[in-house]
């Protein structure tokens, strides 16, 4: 398994707590943050390959964060968590370019599966435009 750098997004902060900690056990490079704001700060400085993004936050909340990231980013993958009773909101945010959606509470297994899928889609898109650029 490549080595490939998460940011994780919720402003629980026993969950984002636990959810890094679970993904370093896994050897994934994650980070966490607790709203949207520090998360599209922390986008303009660093490299991230995927990230994982709370629907329901206060401020800004997961769905105006994911437009913004997708406008800054529109490579970046990104997964949205949802609680049960907001389905529909990770539904919206694929359709608005999310990756994939995973209902809170996160199984560790499931969520790393997503993080690993949409991780092999964005090296995919980026080979493809580096191959583009090259026959140019």
């Amino acid at each position: 398994m490549d080595v490939f750098r998460v940011l994780v997004v919720d402003d629980e902060l026993d969950f984002l707590e636990t959810i890094v900690k679970r993904l370093k056990r896994r050897k994934v490079d994650a980070t966490g943050v607790d709203s949207g704001k520090k998360a599209l700060e922390i986008l303009e400085k660093q490299h991230f390959d995927v990230v994982i993004l709370d629907v329901r936050m206060p401020g800004m909340d997961g769905i105006e964060t994911l437009k913004e990231i997708k406008r800054v980013r529109p490579l970046m993958e990104v997964i949205m968590l949802t609680g049960h009773a907001s389905v529909e909101s990770g539904m919206q945010g694929m359709q608005l370019g999310a990756f994939d959606y995973v209902l809170k509470p996160a199984d560790i297994d499931e969520l790393l599966e997503k993080v690993q899928q949409a991780y092999e889609r964005k090296s995919l898109h980026e080979e493809k435009i580096r191959q583009s650029k090259d026959i140019i």
